[in-house]
């Protein structure tokens, strides 16, 4: 199949009407749909606007592609239209576009279009190409301009690497996006042209909607010096254990490709490490899976509430610090305290809509967030939150799986109204009368437990949140001990243990770059330099500043920062430090309770680790 046979004459749009990018697609789906390529317009236009909050179809360089697959689609379809003044479709590069290729696909449909549909991709990466079809003054000129463009022989063959002797460097790279129509393809043409360019060798494995394609082998893996993951979706990770890979959106194979080959090529990129690696059975496999999606969806609804965290916890300490010099009745005080507690109460809610969102898409935000503030209005705290949000997500699936049958005259229905009414009845039930009393019993209970804590077991907490958050770095023992100590200081509002956390994540990149500079000797020249930046960030409370360091050398950066991590974080609560904020690192010291023994914790605790890691390294 040609792409001509899929690029119909009678249904293209020379010049196109629209000023933006509603109209645009209105203008192209009512084109489809006065020629019988479509039988049901609202249902693809449908489908092309969900694809479009995935990512913009906006590719940039002036063209869009948007795609669907639907029932609503009778045979495969590429629409092209041309918009000569240019308009605004909300392109990756954000300038205007030109050039529009709507892909209407029908479900069940073979895979040959989607080898079509790859081939256009690819012939647009082509800036000459891409200029004669901005020229082209008919529907003619079209499809006389991709008819010489398929007859000409592929340029671009993909290089092997079986020479032993061949010293050119090599790169793997995977490009995905979540329908796998066009995105995928563009990236991979534009990482195999740019290699070519660089005279550097490459291997990419497409994961399109049809599976993967060109799967890279272990053999390739293995050899290549880095990863390159330009993906919008979940790929096959365990096969590139301790491998550099450098994980970027799609958009980004397609617009960066120079960057990436480039950091790829350098190992400028952080270290891969499976959870489990070599051979698997197919219940470890599933089992590594679940536990992956629980915490991807846990951090969904954590990245998402850290903003109202962030503001509203650093509003109202300041709020504190006004109050002790001016009084609780100055207006000063009251607009801050005002401000950060109205933000702070949004925590729970947005953690838990979040985290149904990222079970359910869509239909579980409303049912998650009336969860989440059914938890805070039931007493049932932090743990109640996260528990409605994956009880909100998985109910919003049933519900979901409960309606797949109704007639496609009633899909209107399901978003507006029965996934609402129903997710909302249930997530009430089920927080109301069972959630809600039995995590208020247990939140209790913990609250209780917490505040009778002798002082030796407090520094053991201490001490233990500490080291959590210095032994991965931002990886999950370390957003385990941020996201406790949070819960802990949304239900109480002590920031005792914020104290231990926040000094226990900014000592890895203050040693390092401590280390960096007094045993220059035991580091290379790149290494000094980044060491300089990891001040700042150690300083800001930004972990992740030593995990380049860490990949290099993770026994010995992450064993020295962990015995710092755990000493400093003990000191917190031996010496009753707290701290009313839960982000900021120094800039919000000032508003610790004993902020100068903190600040002794935060010298003892960096340079412990500086000097085991200075003496433990060998000399470069």
């Amino acid at each position: 199949m040609k792409i001509n046979d899929l690029l119909r004459k009678d249904i293209m749009i020379m010049d196109m009407k629209a000023k933006d990018k509603s109209t645009a697609i209105d203008e192209m789906v009512q084109s489809l749909a006065a020629n019988d390529v479509v039988n049901d317009a609202a249902v693809f236009k449908e489908a092309i606007l969900k694809r479009e909050a995935q990512t913009s179809t906006g590719l940039g360089e002036g063209i869009a592609m948007p795609h669907a697959k639907t029932d609503a689609v009778n045979e495969p379809t590429v629409l092209f239209a041309k918009s000569k003044s240019g308009l605004d479709y909300e392109a990756l590069d954000g300038q205007p576009t030109y050039l529009f290729f709507m892909i209407a696909v029908p479900d069940g449909a073979n895979d040959t279009h989607l080898q079509t549909l790859a081939a256009l991709s690819k012939m647009l990466i082509d800036k000459d190409f891409v200029e004669k079809l901005k020229q082209a003054a008919s529907p003619d000129d079209v499809h006389a301009l991709f008819q010489w463009e398929e007859g000409e022989p592929e340029e671009m063959k993909q290089r092997e690497d079986s020479n032993p002797g061949n010293k050119r460097p090599f790169v793997v790279a995977v490009t995905a996006c979540p329908t796998g129509i066009a995105h995928t393809y563009m990236a991979e043409e534009a990482l195999k042209k740019q290699a070519a360019e660089m005279d550097i060798d490459i291997r990419v494995e497409t994961n399109g909607s049809d599976g993967a394609a060109n799967a890279l082998t272990n053999e390739e893996i293995d050899k290549a010096a880095g990863v390159i993951i330009a993906a919008d979706k979940n790929v096959e990770m365990v096969r590139f254990n301790q491998k550099p890979v450098l994980e970027r959106p799609v958009s980004d194979g397609i617009n960066k490709p120079e960057e990436l080959i480039t950091k790829a090529v350098n190992q400028d990129a952080p270290i891969f490490y499976a959870e489990e690696s070599g051979a698997e059975d197919n219940e470890t496999v599933k089992s590594n899976s679940v536990w992956r999606k629980i915490y991807k969806d846990l951090m969904n609804g954590i990245s998402h509430m850290l903003p109202f965290v962030v503001g509203g916890g650093i509003l109202m300490a300041i709020s504190f610090l006004l109050e002790s010099f001016l009084g609780s009745e100055n207006e000063l005080f009251q607009f801050f305290n005002t401000v950060g507690e109205n933000a702070f109460s949004f925590l729970i809610p947005i953690l838990a809509g979040y985290i149904a969102m990222s079970i359910a898409d869509r239909p579980g935000l409303m049912p998650g967030i009336v969860g989440g503030l059914l938890a805070v209005n039931s007493n049932a705290g932090f743990l109640g939150g996260l528990v409605a949000g994956f009880l909100a997500g998985y109910l919003m699936l049933y519900v979901k799986r409960l309606f797949r049958g109704l007639p496609k005259s009633l899909d209107g229905l399901k978003s507006i109204l029965l996934y609402p009414i129903t997710g909302l009845f249930l997530i009430g039930l089920f927080m109301y009368f069972l959630i809600g009393p039995v995590f208020a019993t247990i939140n209790t209970g913990m609250i209780g437990f917490l505040e009778n804590l002798g002082t030796s077991n407090a520094v053991i907490l201490g001490a233990l949140l500490g080291g959590m958050m210095a032994i991965d770095m931002g990886g999950p023992f370390n957003k385990a001990a941020y996201t406790f100590s949070i819960g802990i200081f949304t239900d109480t509002g002590d920031g005792s243990l914020m104290a231990a956390v926040m000094i226990g994540g900014m000592i890895p990149p203050l040693a390092i770059a401590l280390a960096t500079t007094f045993f220059k000797n035991k580091f290379t020249e790149e290494e000094r330099k980044s060491g300089v930046t990891n001040y700042v960030m150690g300083l800001s409370f930004i972990t992740e500043g030593a995990i380049p360091f860490a990949a290099a050398d993770p026994v010995r950066v992450i064993g020295s920062s962990v015995v710092g991590a755990v000493i400093a974080g003990g000191l917190t609560q031996l010496w009753n430090s707290a701290i009313p904020a839960p982000h900021g690192g120094v800039f919000v010291i000032p508003l610790a309770e004993s902020p100068l023994l903190f600040l002794v914790a935060l010298i003892i605790g960096t340079v412990i680790s500086s000097v085991i890691l200075g003496l433990w390294k060998k000399p470069k």
